[in-house]
């Protein structure tokens, strides 16, 4: 194999595949797609893909089975457009480096990219890569030399999301959810406007979220579930456009979630829909107090009052005692017979 070195395409996806990568691969310096997804393979990511294939416009070795740190020979690949590593088992910190792939994904780019080498592809020849993006897995063909993504999901990445990963302007589509990443959002990370899907959910993150989402205008993918961020959300309309979802499990509060911001910084129930459960039960017993006192007063002023000022009304109800009490003196005598 390392000896086809004109090799531009090489697809072995979903093969049962297991060990680490052959060191032979790294031979094929022209390569410019690289697709080992959905294997078993093992071991840390090979330096040499840095060193050697710095040709590649889009890697994918999602779902295996990869240990160790991301090398930061990784950053070397200035040309590429789409990275995707999602699924394993790497740990570590995101490389700060990754904003090299500024270049590759600008459309100021200059070269040979990936749109033009699969359109100047034979018609017969399949180019392709699964890619998870909006939420969904699906296979990117003919439009995927239009596709900027970098995909870390579901590994054991600790640390900080880097500002430096937020220079990446060109970028549609980032998901780093499902790791252990801590800290705060990068206050600029509003400077990826050109982000069509992002997924932070499932992280440690804290803090509130940045005011510069607001110029996310492209967005129409977003999961920030299940972190630690607090305060409200950023004002604007695409971030109020997506369901309340795409912010649980959090401790956030303005449109779309139901909580509203009070002037001392805490969250308060909205009392437009319901408020908390707590408040609803308060309620409930409050209600219920309160008809029983009406309840009395009304069968008090109604029934027994009159019994005390209306004086035939006196008379009648002793003269109906006293047939009732003649009644049962009858009835008991009766019985004792």
């Amino acid at each position: 194999m390392g000896s086809v070195s004109s090799t531009a395409f090489l697809s072995l996806r979903n093969n049962s595949l297991f060990g680490e990568l052959p060191s032979t691969l790294q031979n094929l310096a022209d390569m410019m797609m690289l697709d080992l997804s959905e294997n078993q393979f093992t071991g840390s990511i090979p330096t040499w893909i840095g060193d050697k294939l710095s040709n590649l416009l889009a890697l994918n070795l999602r779902s295996n089975n990869f240990q160790g740190d991301i090398p930061h020979q990784i950053c070397a690949l200035n040309s590429l457009q789409v990275l995707d590593l999602g699924s394993n088992n790497i740990s570590g910190s995101i490389q700060k480096c990754f904003s090299n792939y500024q270049n590759a994904m600008s459309a100021k780019a200059q070269g040979l990219n990936l749109r033009e080498y699969i359109s100047s592809a034979p018609f017969s020849v399949s180019i392709g890569t699964l890619l998870v993006m909006k939420g969904r897995e699906d296979e990117y063909n003919a439009i995927l030399g239009f596709v900027t993504s970098i995909d870390l999901s579901v590994n054991n990445l600790t640390g900080e999301i880097p500002k430096e990963l937020c220079n990446i302007t060109e970028l549609q589509s980032l998901n780093l959810s499902r790791n252990l990443l801590r800290g705060k959002l990068p206050e600029n990370m509003g400077n990826m406007k050109r982000l069509e899907t992002l997924d932070l959910s499932i992280n440690q993150l804290h803090g509130g979220i940045p005011s510069s989402f607001s110029n996310l205008n492209f967005l129409n993918h977003l999961n920030l579930s299940y972190n630690n961020l607090t305060g409200q959300i950023p004002l604007s309309t695409q971030l109020q456009s997506f369901n309340e979802s795409s912010y649980i499990g959090n401790h956030l509060c303005g449109p779309p979630v139901t909580k509203n911001w009070s002037t001392n910084g805490e969250t308060v129930p909205d009392v437009t829909k319901g408020g908390s459960h707590e408040g609803r039960k308060r309620s409930k017993v409050n209600g219920l107090f309160v008809s029983i006192m009406i309840g009395f007063v009304m069968g008090f002023w109604g029934v027994v009052a009159p019994l005390f000022f209306i004086r035939s009304w006196k008379i009648a109800y002793y003269k109906k005692l006293g047939q009732i009490g003649d009644k049962l003196y009858v009835f008991w005598a009766t019985i004792g017979m």
